[in-house]
């Protein structure tokens, strides 16, 4: 008696009859899914983290093709300056904590779980305005390369400058 294995030939062999594997992500939502799944492997990422009262800790968690994913920490009253990511878009995910993104809209709340997506060009600042600390997720695809920093909002009402800043995811 014949198997199915035996008459039809063992499906496995014949590669064209299986559906591709993505090598990355090639769609935002892909690139959000892919924040959304590190970030539910805590015990991957939580034990790397480091606080640093000077400056923003950061540490590059992975890289692939044509994208890389930082983790970053914030204590409280730490922010990244006004700035875009030249042409990188990104997807931010909180970790843990709450960060307040500001941008020309107004400021925005953005707690445990939160995700923003963003395009080329598009100016932000993220500030720890809480009394915890928080960690953070960022996909950049094409990987980060410029993060040119901006004056900040208050610069255009006559206040000072924010003082320039180094690359830093």
């Amino acid at each position: 008696m014949n198997s199915d294995v035996q008459i039809a030939g063992d499906p496995l062999a014949i590669p064209h009859l299986l559906p591709p594997v993505p090598a990355h992500p090639a769609t935002v939502a892909g690139f959000a899914g892919l924040a959304r799944s590190i970030a539910a492997d805590r015990a991957a990422w939580a034990p790397l983290v480091r606080y640093d009262a000077t400056t923003r800790w950061y540490h590059r968690l992975r890289t692939g093709p044509g994208y890389e994913v930082w983790l970053l920490s914030w204590v409280p009253g730490q922010g990244s300056g006004r700035h875009d990511h030249g042409a990188s878009s990104g997807v931010l995910t909180v970790l843990e904590g709450e960060l307040t993104e500001h941008v020309e809209g107004g400021p925005r709340s953005l707690t445990a779980g939160a995700q923003r997506v963003f395009a080329p060009g598009y100016v932000h600042e993220v500030v720890n305005d809480a009394l915890t600390p928080a960690v953070s997720l960022h996909v950049y695809f094409p990987g980060l390369t410029n993060m040119p920093m901006h004056p900040s909002q208050a610069t255009d009402a006559g206040a000072a400058t924010a003082p320039p800043g180094i690359l830093a995811p």
